[in-house]
């Protein structure tokens, strides 16, 4: 697809740049689950230095359905600059990285997972060390990930996130107008892991009405069901940092969550 029928959003990268990311071996177009003659498929992006136990998966979670669907962005999510380009960060910082296609964002997550848990041989990944990295209208799916498949997951990184409604609608809302999936919608904050560590990214200066109302409450409740959170506010910060806030402070967090990851993914 040429790139002048893409959305402007879609060719803008991850501000945070390690030498070497854009060379990380990729496998592409993996088949996940197919049906109905539909085939949906996964890139994986690995480090320099494998494992010989298989290296650590960081699942970029996808709440936007991008199969069966006009693509109204030109591309799909995993064509995206922002998903190829943090998959290249992960690579370059010591883990493999998946994107991946998505026809139901609320079923798709569980079958990933389940698909990786079941070839991690194949794929060169742990079936143990598996973790969650999300951000914006991709933030319900991942919670909804993190409620149903803990057990099978290390760790999670949510950045400026829609989460779920405890109070209003604010959530809801959103995921009507921007087409992302309202996957934690009904379901409990007690629904939690409480063994699953997760790093909550908020940004101060966030743009979306409710966002913030909503994740503040979300915060509250897992911390009420004490949940391992670490939560970092990001005063400065707008909404997508990591694509506009090209500071010492947005770079410092992006390492953060980087180093979060690497060791809640570590042996």
């Amino acid at each position: 697809m040429p790139e002048t029928t893409r959305h402007p959003i879609t060719l803008q990268r991850m501000l945070r740049h390690l030498d070497g990311m854009e060379r990380v071996e990729t496998r592409r177009d993996i088949p996940y689950f197919t049906s109905g003659g539909v085939t949906q498929g996964m890139d994986i992006y690995y480090p320099v230095v494998m494992p010989d136990s298989g290296a650590p998966l960081v699942l970029v979670v996808a709440g936007y359905r991008d199969v069966g669907v006009p693509l109204t962005l030109g591309c799909r999510f995993k064509e995206m600059e922002l998903s190829i380009s943090l998959a290249q960060l992960i690579a370059a910082s010591g883990m493999a990285a998946g994107v991946y296609e998505t026809s139901e964002p609320a079923v798709d997550g569980r079958r990933v997972v389940a698909f990786v848990r079941d070839n991690a041989q194949a794929l060169r990944l742990d079936r143990d060390r598996i973790g969650l990295w999300a951000a914006s209208g991709n933030g319900p799916t991942a919670v909804a990930l993190l409620m149903e498949r803990g057990a099978d997951l290390r760790a999670a990184v949510l950045s400026a996130v829609f989460t779920m409604d405890l109070e209003g609608s604010a959530v809801a809302d959103a995921a009507a107008e921007y087409r992302f999936a309202n996957a934690a919608a009904g379901k409990k904050v007690g629904d939690l892991p409480k063994d699953v560590p997760l790093l909550l990214v908020r940004a101060g200066r966030e743009q979306f009405q409710g966002l913030n109302a909503a994740l503040d409450r979300f915060v509250v409740a897992a911390l009420d069901e004490n949940v391992p959170l670490t939560l970092i506010n990001h005063a400065t910060a707008p909404h997508g940092f990591e694509l506009y806030d090209d500071s010492p402070s947005s770079h410092y967090i992006v390492d953060t969550m980087l180093q979060f990851m690497r060791s809640h993914l570590g042996r």
